[in-house]
């Protein structure tokens, strides 16, 4: 069953803008829509995933989706809101860069479901043969100076300064979206609230060069809200940076971890934006978390949805058999069930040190081993680490060290060359190489 995209957005808190007749447009014929996404990294992340979804509910509308990955504009970088100019990136790192975004999007949109299926273009298709000329003719003729500097983009950086390159920006977005509009009849435009500036300029081009005498608008922009916390602070940032849709990048672990530690305020406005859950499943959610705040349901749900989505329902199991062993109550039996190739997931964050296999033999019992083989990064001396296993805070592979001088014979290797130390909460797992 189709959705109302606009209602869909309502509900979701989703719409921040839209251009007068977008709403007529899209219910009276199948539309084409499209969003920017820049290819400064390798992989999206998600704030981009928060976009990714304008594209996801449109599509399930009964839209035509594209997604423009930008190798023409990436090479400049969009001034809007930046303090200050990005570093150029070369093609070669663009064109790896835009094979990324390609794989990710795939997770997301429907690329075969018939005549609204997504496509993705590239804007240095159009751009790499274009002359400066003839660019000025086709662009820079129809938008006066006035106008560009009258974008909030423009101004806020007019303080700290801003080059022609960058301020020619929102020409070359704004033609993209002629470009579209000409050759893949795409009449909208969609991104976050902060390319109102970029995408209005599109529109204008497109009124200008082919508007009537009365300026009929042919061309439509909407906008999102950006994501921010309760307290006003940026979203989508953890202590490492940037949460990233490459397990390369960000490991399904700190992925699912960073979910997990949502405020009870901003969830509820999470879920909406990226789950697919209807308005019934998320109320219902909300109610069985208010009665009971600490099981942290929605946190759970909205977690559990986007690891699966994003990586995968095994990396998903994963996490769930990392939470156990490094929080919950695992046990030896959980560490020997943990496969050789899923080391590196469950323990990805956890203080690790490699020793020689002739360093592991020569440690006489458990106390020289956490002593010694964790380089002091457990235990600063071989007194301190007596003192703690007297006080029975010490566990290796999930077992309490009962004794200071107990042989490393009662302890195997897990998977013969991982051992983890535990000292009250905190973990260490040592690599026998």
């Amino acid at each position: 069953m189709k959705t109302d995209f606009i209602e869909e957005l309502r509900w979701r808190g989703m719409l921040h803008d839209m251009m007068p007749g977008t709403d007529e447009q899209l219910k009276k014929e199948m539309t084409a829509g499209y969003i920017g996404f820049d290819p400064t990294a390798s992989s999206l992340h998600i704030g981009n995933l928060a976009t990714i979804m304008l594209l996801v509910h449109f599509q399930r509308a009964g839209h035509k989706p594209f997604a423009l990955v930008g190798g023409a504009t990436g090479m400049i970088g969009d001034p809007s809101f930046k303090a200050s100019e990005r570093s150029f990136l070369d093609e070669d790192t663009l064109r790896f860069n835009q094979e990324g975004i390609r794989k990710q999007l795939e997770q997301f949109l429907d690329f075969d479901c018939g005549e609204n299926s997504a496509e993705m273009v590239n804007n240095y298709d159009w751009f790499k043969d274009m002359g400066f000329l003839q660019f000025l003719r086709e662009a820079g003729k129809f938008l006066s100076v006035n106008y560009m500097m009258s974008k909030d983009s423009v101004k806020k950086r007019l303080e700290t300064g801003i080059s022609f390159t960058e301020f020619s920006y929102q020409l070359l977005q704004g033609y993209d979206f002629y470009h579209l509009y000409k050759h893949k009849n795409i009449r909208l435009q969609m991104g976050g609230s902060d390319q109102w500036g970029n995408i209005t300029t599109g529109t204008e081009i497109i009124r200008r060069k082919e508007g009537d005498e009365e300026g009929y608008f042919k061309a439509y922009a909407l906008t999102t809200p950006l994501l921010t916390k309760s307290d006003g602070s940026k979203f989508g940032k953890s202590e490492g940076g940037n949460i990233w849709l490459d397990p390369e990048k960000t490991s399904p672990y700190t992925f699912y971890q960073f979910w997990l530690g949502q405020s009870d305020e901003d969830c509820p406005r999470y879920l909406r934006v990226y789950s697919f859950r209807n308005k019934e499943e998320i109320e219902a959610l909300e109610a069985q978390h208010a009665e009971a705040p600490h099981l942290r349901i929605l946190q759970k749900a909205l977690a559990e949805e986007l690891t699966v989505r994003v990586h995968s329902e095994k990396a998903y199991q994963l996490v769930l058999k990392a939470t156990e062993v490094l929080f919950g109550k695992a046990t030896l039996e959980t560490l020997q069930s943990i496969a050789l190739d899923e080391f590196d997931t469950i323990f990805d964050g956890v203080p690790q040190t490699d020793i020689s296999r002739e360093e592991w033999e020569s440690c006489t019992n458990i106390t020289d081993l956490i002593s010694t083989a964790t380089r002091a990064e457990v235990y600063v001396s071989k007194s301190e680490a007596r003192r703690a296993i007297q006080q029975n805070a010490v566990s290796v592979n999930k077992e309490k060290v009962t004794s200071a001088e107990q042989s490393l014979a009662d302890f195997n290797l897990l998977q013969n060359r991982f051992v983890l130390i535990s000292k009250g909460k905190k973990n260490h797992l040592i690599r026998v190489n």
